[in-house]
């Protein structure tokens, strides 16, 4: 297995104060902060209804399936999950539907450890995705919102947690009028505010405003950015130009980060700064459907802890690719010691790796 490949222009200024955990591995990124990470997470909750076949259906075509399973999901909850499991302490901000999925995905993230005490109960069905898994791992994914459409306007309680988190985390599965209202309000409590930018769709200028680190694959890339067919390198400037802190996850390919030059805490527009590859571990493929969730569930934790963003990345990476070797969502998401295992078997010496100046490939 390679796992060279971590090339920084230069080294991110680590944030926080990590305290390195007892017995952890030279240049290994198992760092714990003094408390956890706490993290409010604003999102969509759904039950996934999951089947597996040897192909993906085109348009138009019936495709016999061989297996069916029914999991809790949608990205909210399972950005949740994994930062829970990551060792973070969350919070969900979200809502369900007062039908038979609702006491089941409030359970799912209870027993994940997640605060659900703002967890709304709105009338009708609960959010529902309908996945198809081929025998590669790859998936379609179709999402009927529910009760996620009704999650409109901060309560005062949801917002109390939020301004009292370390960090925000956001998607788009949720009215954007909502997640815009949130990032603000983190934004002026100087609370970190982390946006997967997923459904991709353009972004509203007040919510870019109010965004630390912008996550996407490299299909969300194209569409944030206006820039269909680009290469990394132009992605990754395109969303810079949105953002100070941008991330493209790449799939097995790993993913690439960048940020404009920084000065302490603030970015400073239209400077260089920042570019990180970072490959991802090779593991045995079987349904990448929440591989994106663990991702950022375990960067965020990560990055809150303090730890550089080098190691947060090669972290998060193993915490995806964890994830992939399971079928489903919520259920596939890693605890911290899988993260840890697979990080040190896939990078046994980050500090050890050569760096060249350069930017992302």
């Amino acid at each position: 297995m390679s796992v060279a490949g971590l090339t920084p222009a230069s080294g991110p200024t680590p944030v926080g104060g990590p305290t390195p955990v007892a017995g952890a591995a030279p240049g290994a990124a198992s760092t714990r902060a003094t408390a956890p990470a706490r993290v409010a997470v604003l999102g969509s909750a759904n039950m996934d209804l999951v089947g597996t076949a040897a192909s993906l259906p085109r348009p138009g075509e019936t495709v016999l399936g061989h297996g069916f399973t029914m999991v809790a999901g949608g990205k909210g909850a399972n950005q949740a999950i994994a930062a829970s499991r990551a060792g973070g302490r969350c919070v969900a901000v979200a809502a369900v539907g007062d039908d038979n999925f609702g006491p089941a995905l409030r359970a799912g993230l209870a027993d994940a450890g997640v605060d659900t005490s703002l967890l709304r109960v709105v009338p009708g069905p609960s959010g529902v995705a309908l996945i198809a898994v081929d025998a590669a791992g790859e998936n379609q994914i179709l999402v009927a919102p529910g009760a996620n459409a009704a999650l409109t306007g901060l309560t005062g309680p949801e917002r109390a947690a939020i301004v009292g988190a370390d960090a925000l985390v956001c998607q788009l599965e949720v009215p954007i009028e909502t997640v815009t209202e949130a990032a603000v309000a983190a934004r002026d409590a100087g609370v970190r505010v982390v946006l997967n930018a997923a459904p991709a769709r353009p972004l509203p200028a007040e919510l870019i405003a109010a965004t630390d680190l912008l996550v996407v694959n490299r299909g969300e890339a194209e569409v944030v950015t206006g820039l269909p067919g680009a290469g990394v390198e132009r992605l990754l400037d395109g969303l810079l130009e949105l953002a100070p802190r941008a991330v493209m996850t790449l799939g097995a390919a790993g993913a690439v980060y960048g940020e404009r030059a920084v000065d302490g805490e603030r970015a400073v527009d239209g400077e260089a700064g920042v570019r990180l590859t970072v490959p991802a571990p090779v593991v045995s493929t079987v349904d990448t459907t929440a591989a994106g969730d663990a991702f950022v569930g375990a960067l965020t934790v990560a990055w809150i802890e303090g730890r550089p963003m080098g190691a947060a990345l090669r972290w998060a990476c193993a915490a995806g690719a964890v994830c992939a070797r399971t079928l489903g969502a919520a259920g596939s998401l890693p605890v911290r010691g899988q993260i840890d295992e697979l990080f040190a078997a896939a990078y046994p010496d980050p500090a050890g790796q050569a760096a060249t100046d350069g930017q992302a490939a």
